[in-house]
């Protein structure tokens, strides 16, 4: 029982911080009477409340984060990289995402155990089985943020892989109307920015990286690193070996993109033939048995009155 108390506790003094955080009426007051006079909204409550959870993320960053990753931080160097470039693959390359992730799965393991050490005390379990509620508390926390990871990475390489065809087909155009391949690259991200977003931003650090001194080969390679998708390092490939034979790069980049326009359109293909199977379980457990029901019900009532009456005469 204490434990509920003391969680409820914590929640009231986390929605306490929150609301101390969100501006008051006097604000929003202030910010009218300021658009009104004609000044700058500094007071808006939007922007207070934007620079609010600004400070709030940074004092979280910056304090706690790098205590509380410090149970989950990778010994060595070489898992500390692996991290960082799994954060990279999912679109977050900023210093401290590494750090807030691994604070994020102690702050759910702590927080699943002593979710489930309140509700194991609460309901009268047994020691042991206290326990196990905390392990498993504790496991279920640190494997929420790993999954989430994962299946942001799987998105994001999924939208990187059917962007390829559509941004090859403008580079081709590009390219074949004079421009550079760097130039159409930049081109291409900024055409595709809104239709392919993290194809396009992939394609922006390539080129900002080749501006700042780094070789083309060298900032297409970390491009494929970082994107994780098979067509990209062959897309990658496939530009280095043309530029070092000196043969047409649209011509090659052409290929390429009938090579994985087909490729997508096969995965297409796949995945509608396999729905034909996945409809069998719900049409079995859920659809069958009401179709037997309507069906079936109507003549079994029958036989069941028709048996009835004949044992009465008997």
């Amino acid at each position: 029982m204490e434990w509920i108390v003391l969680g409820a506790l914590v929640a009231v003094a986390v929605g306490m911080i929150v609301y101390a955080l969100l501006p008051g009426d006097h604000e929003k007051e202030e910010a009218v009477r300021r658009r009104s006079a004609g000044l700058s909204a500094s007071q808006d409550p939007a922007a207070l409340q934007s620079k609010a959870k600004q400070r709030a993320s940074k004092a979280m960053l910056d304090k706690a984060a790098p205590f509380l990753s410090k149970p989950v931080m990778p010994k060595n160097a070489e898992e500390q990289s692996t991290l960082r470039a799994r954060m990279a693959t999912a679109g977050f390359r900023s210093e401290s995402a590494p750090i807030a992730f691994l604070a994020c799965k102690t702050i759910f393991g702590v927080g699943l155990c002593l979710l489930g050490l309140a509700y194991a005390t609460g309901t009268g379990q047994e020691s042991k089985h206290v326990l196990y509620y905390s392990i498993g508390g504790i496991g279920v926390g640190f494997l929420l943020p790993e999954l989430w990871l994962r299946t942001t990475i799987r998105k994001r390489v999924e939208a990187i892989r059917n962007g390829l065809p559509d941004s090859l087909d403008l580079m081709v155009v590009a390219v074949e109307s004079g421009l550079g391949l760097d130039a159409a690259m930049l081109r291409v991200s900024d055409e595709m920015g809104h239709v392919h977003p993290a194809l396009a931003e992939e394609f922006q650090i390539a080129m900002i990286e080749t501006q700042m001194g780094v070789t083309r080969a060298a900032a297409l390679f970390k491009m494929s690193e970082r994107c994780a998708v098979q067509e990209m390092r062959a897309l990658v490939a496939m530009i280095s070996q043309a530029e070092k034979l000196g043969t047409s790069i649209a011509k090659a980049l052409r290929n390429q993109a009938e090579t994985l326009r087909t490729k997508r359109r096969q995965k297409a293909e796949e995945r509608a033939q396999k729905t034909a199977v996945k409809l069998l379980i719900p049409l079995v457990l859920f659809i069958f048995p009401a179709i037997f029901v309507v069906v079936a019900g109507p003549a079994v009532i029958h036989l069941v009155k028709t048996f009835e009456g004949g044992a009465l005469k008997m």
